[in-house]
């Protein structure tokens, strides 16, 4: 007689709310095939998590904004996002439900998830040694493990008595160019002996409209100062080119636009200005010196200011633990300061190699990588 499998195939249900959880999720589900290529994945995320394979039910672009002023004006969408995916987890009934990073969100989502009986991993914790560091307990009652990746991290866990497992920083693995700098000047059709500056303004909308003309503004200060420079930018796959176009044309500076070749494109690179976030660690991966620069809403400033504990909001810089970039906030946040200290990078030949050394050394700290790995093997060990 023929028997009917009704064996249900392994599901892990996927929240990524941002492009570079997008990206690290994929990442992560590509390796867990290997292992398992039956396994199904499927929830929330972007254009990466889609062509590694998960099915994706919500399109995270709607709602990949930072900040509390962008938070509210978004909110109504974010907690749609928020039902469809608990929806979603109640009638998939997914064997284990990874959150990546999108930290207010997911952590909403992983205490709904408890409540119905669903393993939860978090994967990036909230910078708990930055601000509200009495966050490691409320999220050791939501999560089954924390997935950390900076080594210091796993001491606040530690200290709570909470899962937690340091799995590596996944951009160590990612931050690799396809072509050597040489085949790469060539291929973007750069002089080898004018120096290159790079603009990168960010991947969300708001940042491209807060920090671009600032950027922009710099590179004509720089320009009259050093009338041989080169300026590139790496358009992020997330922003749309309407969106640059809103700005460029009124430019008189020659801009080379790039697309979807970010670690070619910096390496070229002999300075670099760019928004905080996870771009200046993966400058800092490939020993470029830099200067960093953001803006937020006023409110959202201020209440940073107050509750924030950190000196630092640059990545080398915290796991550094001492200032090896400039940063440039807010008010300081200005063309006169951006070209000043690019100018420094480039005329100071001291300076830049004290800051390629240090750079070096953020580097270093940061392991051998292997974290989308370390990361499906983690995924394994708590499937049924």
């Amino acid at each position: 007689m023929l028997k009917v499998s009704t064996h249900k195939p392994l599901t892990v249900a996927f929240s990524a709310g941002e492009p570079s959880g997008d990206q690290h999720a994929a990442n992560m589900f590509l390796e867990l095939r290997k292992h398992r290529p039956d396994i199904k994945g499927i929830g929330m995320g972007g254009a990466n998590m889609a062509e590694a394979g998960i099915d994706i039910r919500y399109d995270s672009a709607h709602i990949a904004v930072i900040g509390v002023v962008e938070v509210i004006k978004h909110y109504r969408e974010i907690r749609r996002a928020l039902m469809l995916m608990q929806q979603l987890l109640v009638s998939e009934k997914p064997d284990l439900l990874v959150c990546v990073d999108y930290k207010e969100f997911n952590f909403k989502l992983a205490r709904f998830a408890k409540r119905q009986g669903i393993k939860v991993l978090f994967y990036v914790s909230p910078q708990v040694w930055a601000w509200r560091a009495g966050r490691v307990k409320q999220y050791g009652k939501v999560i089954d493990m924390m997935a950390v990746i900076f080594p210091f991290e796993t001491a606040y866990y530690d200290a709570e008595k909470v899962p937690v497992r340091y799995v590596g920083h996944p951009s160590v693995d990612k931050v690799r160019p396809l072509y050597s700098k040489t085949e790469d000047l060539l291929r973007f059709g750069l002089d080898v002996r004018r120096p290159i500056v790079g603009l990168l303004p960010g991947s969300r909308a708001n940042e491209i409209n807060r920090l671009l003309p600032v950027m922009l503004a710099a590179t004509e200060q720089l320009q009259s100062r050093l009338p041989e420079l080169q300026f590139v930018l790496p358009q992020a796959a997330s922003i749309e080119d309407g969106l640059l176009a809103a700005y460029l044309p009124q430019s008189p500076i020659n801009i080379t636009i790039i697309k979807n070749q970010p670690y070619d494109v910096i390496q070229c690179c002999d300075a670099v200005m760019t928004s905080s976030g996870t771009a200046t660690l993966e400058t800092a991966l490939l020993g470029v010196p830099m200067v960093i620069v953001y803006k937020l809403a006023t409110v959202t400033y201020w209440l940073g200011r107050w509750l924030v504990k950190t000196p630092f909001i640059g990545l080398p810089n915290i796991v550094a633990g001492k200032l090896i970039v400039k940063e440039f906030i807010q008010h300081e946040a200005s063309a006169e300061n951006l070209a000043a200290e690019v100018l420094r990078i480039l005329t100071d030949q001291a300076y830049t190699d004290a800051m390629r050394e240090n750079l070096h050394s953020v580097k270093q700290a940061l392991g051998q990588g292997g974290a989308s790995k370390t990361m499906a093997e983690l995924v394994l060990e708590m499937l049924p």
